[in-house]
């Protein structure tokens, strides 16, 4: 009933009501109330409160920037194991800060390590957004990372944020479109990426080229990503805590593209990841559960592909995941 009304324009939506229900549905609160999602702009009222505002920004020091960088990685722990939807309010929360921060920010030795620190918390945000089926504001999120990216004058994170907005354009129907950005992406970071980094890059650009219909890029894009990948069982980048990334970790990308094409290889991929995946990588695994859903699909084992896709379900469930739902609900149609 209460929906109803406030669909209906007869009850106003409480900020009670509006706290349970941007937890639910992974928006913000302009997103739930329909209004216009324009940035807030503090009024600054006159050259007293600009240079107030300048000079806590320029007493920014290394402790603080660590600070935002261990938020950072705590929304990021969080979402792995828990999903983005009860994550909106406090990653908005968080991006205005680092936002506020750099605004005011003056000398590049100032600007920086702020800039870096909020490239690294767009990306995550805009993955969120992905996650929760809130493209519009995914889109904003990785231009914010790509400015940010730019000011701090690091190419790896600029790369990053192009490569991962390619999933966007993917996700609404333009994988071809997101092959390019990812190879622009390739191209930008040049000799600059680190091996994992590299790997990470032509992991995507295979992913998004199975999406287009692309075999034989793909596939040329696989087997560089193996080639790049770092040995040994350590999946971050030490010059970019943003990239998860080891032989595991690939095998389960290369399982996901083979499913996408539709060879039958990918079911023993995929199980090999399977076993030896991180059960902290929740919504991970429910991914990965959907992708042998396909792959069992494609070699008409049906049964097989029911039981995975019961689980993927209940673990994208679990974390929130529109973008997993709505996969397994596509699959689920062609039982």
């Amino acid at each position: 009933m209460y929906v109803s009304e406030w669909e209906n324009g007869k009850r106003s939506l409480s900020d009670r009501y509006a706290g349970i229900l941007r937890n639910l549905l992974g928006v913000t609160d302009a997103e739930l109330r329909g209004e216009a999602s324009t940035p807030v702009v503090a009024a600054v009222d006159g050259y007293d409160e600009l240079l107030s505002r300048i000079d806590a920004a320029g007493s920014v020091g290394e402790s603080m920037v660590k600070a935002f960088n261990d938020q950072t990685e705590l929304l990021r722990t969080m979402d792995r194991q828990r999903g983005a939807a009860g994550l909106v309010d406090q990653m908005t929360g968080h991006l205005a800060a680092l936002e506020n921060a750099l605004n005011f920010a003056v000398l590049p030795s100032t600007r920086r390590p702020v800039a870096l620190a909020l490239a690294g918390a767009s990306t995550l945000a805009a993955w969120q957004a992905i996650d929760s089926g809130a493209v519009e504001r995914a889109w904003r999120h990785y231009e914010l990372a790509k400015r940010a990216a730019r000011d701090a004058e690091a190419p790896m994170y600029l790369a990053h944020a192009m490569a991962e907005q390619a999933y966007v354009l993917c996700e609404a129907g333009r994988p071809a479109l997101g092959v390019e950005l990812v190879r622009d992406a390739q191209r930008t970071v040049g000799q600059a990426a680190s091996a994992r980094l590299r790997a990470w890059l032509y992991a995507a650009e295979a992913e998004m080229c199975a999406y287009a219909g692309m075999s034989d890029d793909a596939r040329r894009a696989l087997d560089a990503a193996l080639a790049a990948i770092p040995p040994g069982p350590e999946d971050r980048d030490p010059d970019m805590l943003s990239i998860f990334l080891n032989g595991t970790h690939l095998a389960r990308w290369h399982g996901n593209v083979l499913a996408l094409l539709g060879d039958g290889d990918a079911v023993l991929r995929l199980y090999g990841a399977l076993e030896d995946m991180d059960p902290s990588f929740v919504r991970a695994r429910a991914g990965l559960h959907t992708d042998l859903a396909q792959a069992h699909l494609t070699r008409a084992e049906y049964d097989d592909a029911q039981t995975h896709l019961r689980q993927a379900r209940l673990l994208a469930s679990r974390t929130g995941s529109v973008r997993q739902r709505r996969r397994v609900d596509m699959l689920s149609a062609r039982l």
